[in-house]
């Protein structure tokens, strides 16, 4: 399966051990990742000026996620789709990346329920349909 982690996701799964670490590496395991540049930006800055990672943490963070996904430049999305703007390089990913779901806790996306071909599902939904 291919599988879009929104940053939160990916921010929590570095931050503390729980369910967003295991399903990253549910992810790693049995998955195929895709990310863009905005969202491991998103994650590197909020991992340094939120939870105050040491930077080569992070930089090994990063090497991973980079290591084990594919990086997939999103295409241009209506923004009527969505509430949140910041949120359009999310449900762009969808085409570019043949993404079967999208993995996040965000109320504005998961009131969607389906962008084109992917299913957008909370952490715990995706653990539990997919251990």
């Amino acid at each position: 399966m291919r599988v879009i982690l929104d940053a939160n996701v990916a921010i929590a799964a570095a931050a503390s051990r729980g369910l967003c670490e295991a399903l990253l590496e549910l992810c790693l395991e049995r998955h195929r990742l895709i990310l863009c540049e905005g969202i491991l930006v998103e994650v590197a800055e909020k991992l340094s000026a939120k939870l105050k990672v040491a930077p080569p943490v992070i930089a090994e963070y990063m090497q991973l996620l980079r290591d084990n996904a594919e990086v997939c430049e999103p295409e241009s999305v209506p923004m009527s789709i969505c509430r949140d703007p910041d949120d359009i390089k999310i449900l762009g990913l969808v085409v570019p990346g043949h993404a079967d779901v999208i993995v996040t806790g965000d109320k504005d996306l998961l009131i969607i329920k389906r962008f084109k071909e992917a299913r957008i599902m909370t952490p715990r939904g995706f653990w539990e349909a997919n251990r």
